[in-house]
C-alpha cells in the first residue's frame, strides 16, 4: 500500500478521534506544530524515518519534544504509529490530518499568481468572490510572477482562470498560428 494511502487512514482515525472528543480545533493547531517542526528539522525526519533505529528511541524523542506541548491524545496517537512501525510517515499524516481537517472544514486552498503583489484589499475582495463561486471558506495565498506581464491567474484545486497578458498573448498566437 502507498504511503499515501496509509498516511490518509491514520489522519482520518485521527480526525474521528478528535472529533469524538471535542479537540478537533486544539489537535489541529498542535498539527500545525507539529508539521512546521519537522519542515524546519530534516534531521528529525532523517531519524524518524530510519529502520535501523529502535522504536523506543524514536518514541523518547518525539516525548522530549512534543511531549507535555501537544495534546496528550496526539502523542498516544505518535506511539501506536511508531510500535507500528509507521513512525517513517508520521509527517505525510500530519499533513494529511491538516487535508482531512480542511475538508471536514470546508476550507479550499487558492493561489493567486500576478504579475505584481496584490495589495490587502484586492486579495479580500478577489477571496470573497472565490468563496461565494464555490460557496466554501478560502484561504488564498499570493505569489509574483512577473512573466505574466499583467493580470493574474487564479487556481482553486484542480481549476485554473488564466487572466493574465501572457497567457492571452500565447491564447492569441495560436489562434494565429491554427490559422
Amino acid at each position: 500500500m502507498s504511503e499515501f494511502k496509509v498516511a490518509s487512514r491514520y489522519a482520518k482515525s485521527l480526525i474521528d478521534l478528535a472529533q469524538e472528543q471535542g479537540t478537533l480545533e486544539v489537535v489541529k493547531k498542535d498539527m500545525e506544530q507539529f508539521i512546521d517542526t519537522l519542515r524546519a528539522n530534516s534531521e528529525l525526519q532523517a531519524v524518524l524515518k530510519n529502520p535501523i533505529m529502535k522504536q523506543d528511541k524514536k518514541r523518547n524523542i518525539l516525548d522530549a519534544l512534543f511531549g507535555g506541548k501537544i495534546h496528550p491524545s496526539i502523542v498516544a496517537f505518535f506511539h501506536i504509529m511508531v510500535r507500528k512501525g509507521r513512525a517513517g510517515i508520521l509527517y505525510a499524516t500530519a499533513r494529511e490530518f491538516i487535508s482531512e481537517y480542511n475538508e471536514v472544514k470546508g476550507i479550499v486552498h487558492a493561489t493567486v499568481v500576478s504579475a505584481a503583489k496584490l495589495s490587502a484589499k484586492n486579495l479580500d475582495g478577489l477571496q470573497k468572490v472565490i468563496a461565494s463561486e464555490i460557496n466554501a471558506e478560502v484561504l488564498l495565498r499570493n505569489t509574483v510572477d512577473p512573466s505574466l506581464i499583467g493580470g493574474f491567474v487564479v487556481k482553486v484545486g484542480d481549476q485554473q482562470i488564466d487572466a493574465s497578458i501572457s497567457g492571452k498573448l500565447n491564447k492569441l498566437r495560436r489562434h494565429f498560428e491554427i490559422a
